[in-house]
């Protein structure tokens, strides 16, 4: 039976709603509406990058995920907070574009992990430039060589933002961030846009989008969406409530088959991170 392949999330949507077939003709015509969704439709050659389809700014962002040794956490956090303090001292100076956006440690996914995502204004010159004076400059120098005794592994990602997300700004107060990263197919990201500039109308109600990118260097078709809640039973009601609203499930549907894999991370801003 169809509906007893259908996902949690589906059969939420469906909730109240009474199916109707007066004929074998008709349940399968409903069969073929499902199966139509879950279908990833056919993507047209295009001569325009997909990066200047799907981002529209010359900004370009750094996700940087460090798993930290077990018990060097405050010895870890006490490093960036310095070497943070540093880059926005060279940046108000003009010597940098580079702007730390947020700073959060999981606590549910994968334990004793940072994850930092840095600004670089002027694109990738501003990137080249923030290179240079990490190698040239001898205090930078010596706080990355610090970090790198508190490490047990690290990668980092460039990222371009999404144009249909709202961009990056700092939260007051006390708030719980979602990290979902989605590893899709190749060749799905501009399926994947389409879907979510239409999804992302759904989710703005309570203010939680905080910031959606896809990756550029680094690890490929690479998603991340950041969503910001008040706590975990705010997450859980805000996300009940999106399949109550018509559309959401069908573009749930769509984007589905455009996973290779995903994880969610819970995370809690660090002292230092300028969104709260």
């Amino acid at each position: 039976m169809m509906l007893s392949r259908l996902t949690h999330h589906s059969r939420l949507a469906l909730a109240g709603t009474r199916l109707f077939s007066a004929s074998p003709a008709a349940r399968q015509e409903s069969s073929d509406g499902w199966l139509s969704k879950l279908l990833v439709r056919k993507i047209e050659p295009t001569k325009e990058s997909h990066s200047r389809m799907l981002s529209d700014k010359e900004v370009i962002y750094e996700l940087q995920t460090h798993n930290v040794r077990c018990g060097e956490m405050d010895n870890y956090l006490n490093n960036y907070e310095r070497y943070h303090n540093e880059v926005q001292e060279r940046t108000v100076g003009g010597q940098l574009q580079q702007e730390l956006v947020g700073s959060w440690q999981v606590t549910v996914g994968d334990q004793d992990q940072c994850l930092h995502l840095w600004k670089y204004n002027g694109g990738y010159k501003a990137v080249d430039a923030a290179r240079t004076a990490h190698l040239e400059q001898k205090d930078l120098a010596a706080l990355l060589k610090e970090r790198g005794c508190l490490l047990r592994a690290r990668h980092s990602q460039y990222l371009l933002a999404f144009s249909f997300w709202p961009p990056p700004a700092p939260r007051e107060g006390h708030h719980l961030y979602e990290i979902r990263s989605y590893l899709l197919k190749p060749g799905t990201m501009i399926e994947w846009g389409n879907n979510w500039a239409r999804a992302i109308h759904y989710r703005r109600e309570g203010d939680e989008a905080f910031a959606g990118f896809f990756s550029q260097v680094g690890r490929l078709y690479n998603v991340h969406h950041i969503w910001c809640y008040d706590d975990l039973q705010h997450r859980k009601e805000t996300r009940e409530n999106a399949w109550f609203k018509p559309g959401w499930d069908e573009c749930v549907a769509h984007t589905v088959p455009l996973i290779g894999g995903m994880q969610s991370r819970i995370t809690w801003p660090t002292r230092f991170s300028p969104t709260q």
